[in-house]
């Protein structure tokens, strides 16, 4: 069969997604302040847009005003300095005569200094604060490169993360030395520090008590694991000893700390800033968009005379043509994507009218496919549009991922998970905590409520917001 080559004309459509429209899916799915970011970088890479200051009242008038060559040139020119004068003019003799004889130090003003809250702390890490004390303390020479490598290997929560063989070979010193070390160590603060394992940071701590609780640390080296499961009768016939007493060593054994490097774990405060306000305006809702920041964004008029006087080379103008259609291409994103926010809170705010108007039980089951349908959009723009946004509401702040939730059935009609899950916490702390409810128990609990829902699933939900077990939340001391 000979091969040759022929042209054929064929007619075909296809999504090509060119530059304008990838920034435009980007700026869907950016939060609020993400999309202030992306604006205040555009801002600096193209010259033809501008932005009115964030306090500044935006006035129609004062637009032409402000764009012009003149008031370009006001903001951008340094202001004049005041002449100081001829310094031949000061007298010298009588200055040089009378300084230093009535000095005195000039009262200091505080007014002017900013509050404490708005200054910045500094927080000592586990390190640190392990390294200074090793520098106070009496060892030296080959023994604090071994006590520096154990305090090296200290994770957050105040364990050794490390085998001592391990360590002993890295260092190549023998086992013994760094056994030794490692008990200095450990007499460092806070107590329990650079301990092996849960049993012996306890029992570092338990050592250091005043007065000491002999029968606890019993507890800790003989019993340990039987009284971990909680079978206090047990630990009672091993150590014979009574059960009251073996209580009164349970609570001195929970009052340490099974993390003692947790105070110095840098715990920030990470703050949500809302995309989306809802207010309650009477008996109804009102929707409003976060544009605190998001600065307003113009075409630069000196560049739109520029591109149509006629010394403007061509060179130039094609530069100032791309760059205003990148510009205007944004500007027109930014309101489509405040568009779209807008459109889908109001669907939500439709579709759970019952949770803000009476709380969390009477959230209903969402997916994207209904908000889709409702505003006539694709599901993957609802899904941009949800992912890392929040919404405050006069009920609290809440990820928009939130609202949607499967179904699960309730008598005739169906329930969120959400609620289930607000339900299962609700059993759970007003429990007996002697007798925890059990899994089993909790479907029963919850079928007196018309919530029909399976054993494994109360399972799932109940790890899934960190619940222990029945067993591990019985409290018999």
């Amino acid at each position: 069969m000979a091969l040759e080559i022929k042209q054929q004309l064929r007619q075909t459509q296809q999504l090509v997604m060119t530059p304008q429209l990838q920034q435009a899916i980007k700026l869907l799915q950016y939060n609020h302040l993400e999309v202030i970011d992306a604006v205040e970088q555009e801002l600096k890479e193209n010259p033809l847009l501008e932005a009115s200051s964030f306090d500044e009242p935006f006035v129609e008038d004062e637009s032409d005003t402000r764009n012009d060559l003149s008031s370009l040139e006001d903001m951008t020119r340094e202001p004049e300095r005041p002449d100081p004068g001829d310094i031949f003019e000061v007298d010298w003799e009588n200055y040089l005569e009378s300084y230093g004889g009535d000095y005195s130090p000039a009262p200091k003003d505080f007014a002017d200094r900013p509050s404490m809250e708005n200054m910045v702390t500094y927080q000592e890490t586990l390190f640190q604060y392990l390294l200074r004390q090793l520098q106070l303390s009496h060892i030296e020479g080959e023994d604090r490169r071994i006590a520096l490598e154990i305090i090296g290997n200290v994770d957050e929560n105040g364990y050794l993360d490390v085998e001592l063989q391990e360590l002993a070979d890295s260092l190549q010193v023998p086992l013994e030395d760094v056994e030794r070390i490692l008990a200095e160590v450990q007499t460092f603060d806070p107590r329990g520090v650079a301990a092996r394992n849960f049993g012996e940071c306890l029992m570092i701590q338990l050592r250091a008590l005043d007065p000491p609780h002999p029968l606890a640390e019993r507890i800790l080296e003989e019993a340990f694991e039987v009284f971990q499961q909680g079978k206090l009768d047990q630990v009672a016939r091993k150590l014979k000893v009574s059960i009251e007493e073996v209580k009164e060593a349970g609570k001195v054994i929970c009052s340490v700390d099974p993390k003692p490097g947790k105070p110095f774990v840098n715990s920030d405060t990470v703050y949500v800033v809302p995309d989306i306000f809802v207010i309650r305006t009477g008996k109804d809702y009102t929707v409003v968009l976060n544009d605190d920041g998001l600065p307003r964004l113009k075409i630069s008029s000196f560049y739109q005379r520029e591109l149509h006087s006629h010394g403007c080379a061509s060179g130039t103008k094609d530069y100032i043509q791309e760059k205003m259609r990148g510009a205007m291409w944004l500007i027109k994103s930014i309101h489509q994507r405040q568009r779209t926010i807008h459109r889908v809170a109001q669907s939500i705010l439709k579709f759970q009218r019952e949770f803000f108007d009476k709380g969390i039980d009477y959230l209903r089951p969402l997916i994207l496919k209904d908000v889709a349908d409702d505003i006539e959009m694709h599901e993957s723009t609802i899904s941009r549009v949800t992912t890392n946004k929040y919404m405050h509401t006069p009920r609290g702040i809440f990820e928009l991922k939130y609202f949607f939730n499967s179904g699960i059935g309730y008598g005739a009609d169906a329930i969120a998970s959400e609620s289930v899950k607000n339900q299962i916490v609700r059993i759970v702390k007003n429990e007996n905590p002697k007798r925890p409810a059990s899994d089993k128990q909790i479907v029963e609990e919850l079928a007196k409520c018309e919530i029909h829902i399976a054993r494994r699933t109360v399972a799932k939900y109940r790890e899934l917001m960190g619940i222990a077990p029945s067993s591990k939340r019985r409290k018999k001391y």
